[in-house]
């Protein structure tokens, strides 16, 4: 039994973990291995990593065939805003023959799980960890194991989030990097990236700023090393205070432009939770370039930012219209810090789209040496 073992009660979890455990309970029942707890309400144990594990309750769980098994589990995101809570995983399995040359676990995207634009699941490292963590040490040494994850509700759950804009069509993915779910609105969160940006500021003063994990990969891309990229969350604003107060020279701001245009409306907590105004910012900022009332009302019909930028480049607007964006969410933050941190630091903006291609930059590109005055 591991060291660490925890009923979901007391800690909310990823999606990830729900789905290993319905795979983990429907091979235990196809290989005869009783789950805990009592027959009404059953518990898998979930490996997070050798030394800890977490009791996932388990909701239905039937034998198709000899080979074949279905086990349903239920999200809890525990006490944190979550779009997925209750939602119903459910993990279809069957054992089959090994083939050489073959992988022993084969991972299918089921209804409602999403999928890249080549067709493969979005199922991402972490889960796929996870998954070989807690079904490879108890498949039969002769046998493979191919697993379909379905979510019924997953491709009704999609249409309110940006995974679309990001590639990952007709469902949720199995997404994140750990198990135990973190608002990313949360103060213990804040609190974690200000102690992180301090440490860093201990060896680096040029850092970049990236809002999501798909911010960070462009910023690797990009070039800037690992070291030197901050996950902000939602916190932009006050970490770019903190920074400026801690000694920063010079800060490179990362976005999907869909998410960060909201700075250049002055929105410095980047939460859907707290203001969504990205439609009218870039109306805004077309009729400042000199777009029409009739243009500007074509980019309000549309449901999100990706959708309107695609317009405004086929009327011969994007290019203009973006780079404007890029200067404003500058100005923005160049006023904030002075406002919040009475200091000025050299800034630079990247803006990119969903398949990270740049769509504008402004302020000092990556790299470059920032101009540090006298006083400093």
């Amino acid at each position: 039994m591991p060291d660490v073992f925890r009923e979901t009660q007391e800690q909310g979890y990823t999606l990830p973990v729900f789905a290993v455990a319905a795979a983990k309970a429907a091979l235990h029942h196809l290989l005869g291995i009783p789950l805990s707890g009592v027959p009404e309400h059953p518990t898998v144990c979930v490996q997070l990593q050798p030394e800890q594990a977490v009791g996932i309750p388990v909701e239905q769980l039937a034998a198709v065939d000899t080979e074949t098994a279905l086990a349903i589990t239920r999200s809890d995101p525990g006490p944190h805003l979550d779009l997925t809570r209750n939602t119903p995983i459910w993990a279809w399995v069957r054992l089959e023959p090994r083939a050489e040359g073959c992988p022993r676990l084969i991972l299918e995207a089921g209804e409602g799980l999403g999928r890249h634009t080549d067709g493969q699941p979005a199922i991402y490292a972490y889960a796929r960890q996870l998954f070989e963590l807690n079904l490879l040490p108890h498949l039969p040494i002769d046998c493979g194991l191919r697993l379909r994850i379905i979510l019924p509700e997953g491709k009704r759950l999609a249409e309110r989030t940006s995974n679309a804009a990001f590639g990952v069509l007709e469902g949720l993915a199995l997404l994140g990097t750990r198990a135990e779910v973190e608002a990313s609105s949360s103060v213990d969160s804040l609190e974690k990236a200000r102690h992180r940006l301090q440490q860093m500021l201990e060896q680096h003063k040029q850092l970049a700023f990236c809002v999501g994990s798909h911010g960070q990969q462009v910023a690797l891309r990009q070039g800037i090393p690992a070291e030197q990229v901050l996950l902000v969350a939602n916190w932009m604003g006050p970490l770019l205070v903190e920074a400026a107060l801690r000694g920063a020279k010079s800060i490179h701001l990362l976005g999907y432009h869909g998410k960060l245009i909201k700075l250049a409306g002055g929105i410095f907590n980047t939460s859907s939770h707290v203001a969504d105004a990205r439609l009218e910012i870039l109306l805004a900022t077309l009729i400042r370039c000199g777009g029409t009332a009739e243009q500007g009302r074509q980019v309000l019909n549309f449901a999100t930012v990706e959708a309107a930028v695609g317009y405004l480049n086929r009327i011969g607007w994007g290019a203009q219209v973006m780079k404007k964006v890029a200067d404003q969410i500058l100005e923005q933050a160049e006023r904030y810090i002075r406002k919040y941190a009475d200091s000025a630091m050299e800034l630079g903006v990247t803006l990119f789209d969903r398949q990270g291609g740049i769509v504008a930059q402004s302020g000092i590109p990556w790299g470059q040496d920032p101009v540090v005055s006298p006083e400093s």
